[in-house]
């Protein structure tokens, strides 16, 4: 039975997305991954989409969410991709075990849109090591 995860952020916009995502595909079943944050921003960035696009990952139905919606779930992982989500993140039921991923928000990337498309990559990149390092940790 696949383990479940819950990574968390403050915006539920770019990193948090781009973890469930690939958390989903590399983990191939042994993770389920669902991402939220303490604020959701409404939407899913375009560069956190595209992103994802670029690198052949399934983008359908990615939306924004609340922490509130999976308060009642129990998870075998909470993972913080931002320090201020880790600094008010809730008691989970269930007690899982807590992982936390200091990462740039890649939103605040200044310049030029090929800078910012760049930004985001290197974000996605070191997700997708961490995730890899993660599961194959993962027993």
């Amino acid at each position: 039975m696949a383990k479940r995860a819950l990574i968390l952020c403050t915006g539920n916009s770019c990193r948090s997305q781009m973890a469930e995502v690939a958390m989903n595909i590399l983990s191939r079943g042994k993770v389920q991954a669902v991402s939220a944050g303490a604020k959701p921003s409404g939407y899913v960035h375009p560069l956190a989409i595209e992103t994802l696009r670029r690198a052949q990952m399934p983008v359908e139905g990615l939306r924004s969410k609340s922490w509130d919606e999976f308060k009642a779930q129990t998870f075998d992982y909470v993972i913080t991709v931002c320090d201020r989500a880790k600094e008010g993140c809730p008691i989970w039921p269930g007690h899982p075990k807590q992982i936390h991923w200091s990462l740039p928000d890649p939103a605040e990337a200044e310049g030029t849109d090929e800078h910012k498309r760049i930004v985001f990559q290197q974000i996605f990149a070191d997700i997708t090591q961490r995730i890899e390092q993660f599961v194959a940790g993962e027993r």
